[in-house]
């Protein structure tokens, strides 16, 4: 069975356009995350990840009518697209799998009451409840007329995109494989929500909100984010001469069955799928889910000790960029895809570690050959997810 491999990437995120900028973020521990003002609502000032461009015209595309995640998707995509020069394959032979959290729901909230007035409702109005708009509008971007998938899976739909993007490589059924997940949570609905259950850091001070690894902080920061990463098998990849920036070597991921709302804290589904990824590997570093949630960072210290103790240096991009959803595990694979061409393991930034002083936590940019890395995602829909990705 040949290797399946990733060939290119884009990324859009809070102070983040492209691969060098996310690479001077990665490598300089740049928090980029803002003060963000909700309208109409005094004195509710959060820190957030906001992204400034609003993606209404891409390669001179008019975008407007569609949900802000699906702009920042295909911005995404079209970058990855190009990266891997995906125009070298037959359009019904390329796949789209994205995943999201959120979907639409700054649209659907934006107008939800108009459309309880048909004059007032918007043409595009069915596109915003409807997710596969996601794939779809990426799948009409990039000229690709094979399978799209749209994927629902809350914090993990970005690493099971790739899982399902791999088996159908694996089997035949594609020749190459755009995936990965966007979300634009940033309204009230998602907001509320999580303030509601007590997860979204209150902090209105950026150094003190969404700080991974402590148990002196409480909460995360919630992002904008969309990354895009483009699969094929590596033979393929050789014949057209096609730079392969990692490799894909096992993605696991299960349900933990829980009731809405709740998930395991003992960790021991988490530990399960962990060591699964692993096998007999020992990676360079994890790259952690850890993100400012108690039960979250608590999980990561647990699994982490069980398998590796000290052995193994941890690090969590999440203080720089914040936690985007369904796109974060594509994002955690792009930090990791430059890590390993750039020969570095990025920071955790923002925290002393305070509570897991026995984890090798990386507090300062450490230089040095990355052969592999294990992401590790999970969330409050109770999945789990891990990947192991090598450099090739």
């Amino acid at each position: 069975m040949d290797d399946i491999v990733i060939t290119g990437y884009g990324i859009k995120g809070p102070g983040i356009s492209d691969k060098n900028s996310f690479l001077h973020v990665l490598e300089n521990g740049i928090c980029t995350q803002s003060i963000y003002n909700i309208d109409n609502q005094p004195d509710s000032s959060i820190v957030a990840g906001l992204i400034d461009d609003h993606f209404q015209e891409i390669n001179g595309e008019d975008y407007k009518r569609y949900p802000r995640s699906v702009r920042m998707a295909i911005a995404a995509a079209v970058d990855a697209s190009a990266m891997a020069k995906l125009n070298y394959f037959q359009p019904q032979r390329i796949a789209v799998i994205m995943g999201t959290s959120a979907g639409a729901i700054l649209e659907i909230e934006q107008y939800s009451m108009n459309f309880f007035d048909l004059r007032k409702t918007p043409i595009q109005g069915v596109s915003y409840a409807d997710t596969h708009t996601l794939s779809g509008s990426v799948a009409e971007a990039i000229g690709s007329c094979g399978p799209a998938y749209t994927l629902t899976t809350g914090c993990t739909a970005s690493l099971d995109a790739v899982s399902i993007g791999k088996l159908l490589l694996e089997n035949g059924s594609v020749d190459a494989c755009i995936v990965g997940g966007t979300d634009a949570p940033l309204g009230q609905w998602t907001i509320n929500g999580f303030k509601k259950l007590r997860i979204l850091s209150k902090e209105t001070s950026i150094e003190q909100a969404g700080v991974p690894f402590s148990t002196e902080h409480r909460g995360f920061v919630l992002s904008e984010g969309a990354g895009v990463i483009v699969l094929e098998r590596k033979q393929t990849a050789i014949d057209r001469n096609q730079q392969i920036y990692g490799k894909i070597e096992r993605v696991v991921s299960r349900n933990e069955a829980q009731k809405l709302l709740r998930s395991d804290v003992t960790g021991k589904h988490m530990l399960s799928v962990f060591q699964e990824t692993l096998g007999n590997t020992v990676p360079t570093y994890i790259n952690s889910q850890a993100l400012g949630i108690e039960t979250n960072d608590q999980i990561e210290r647990f699994i982490h000790n069980e398998t590796f103790g000290l052995e193994v240096p941890i690090t969590s991009i999440k203080g720089m960029i914040g936690h985007s959803f369904g796109a974060m595990g594509a994002m955690q694979i792009i930090s990791s895809l430059l890590s390993m061409e750039y020969g570095f393991i990025p920071p955790t930034i923002k925290t002393k570690g305070i509570g897991f002083e026995e984890l090798p936590i990386v507090y300062e940019t450490r230089y040095q050959t990355v052969e592999s890395v294990c992401i590790t995602n999970h969330g409050s829909s109770g999945n789990n997810a891990c990947l192991l990705m090598t450099h090739i």
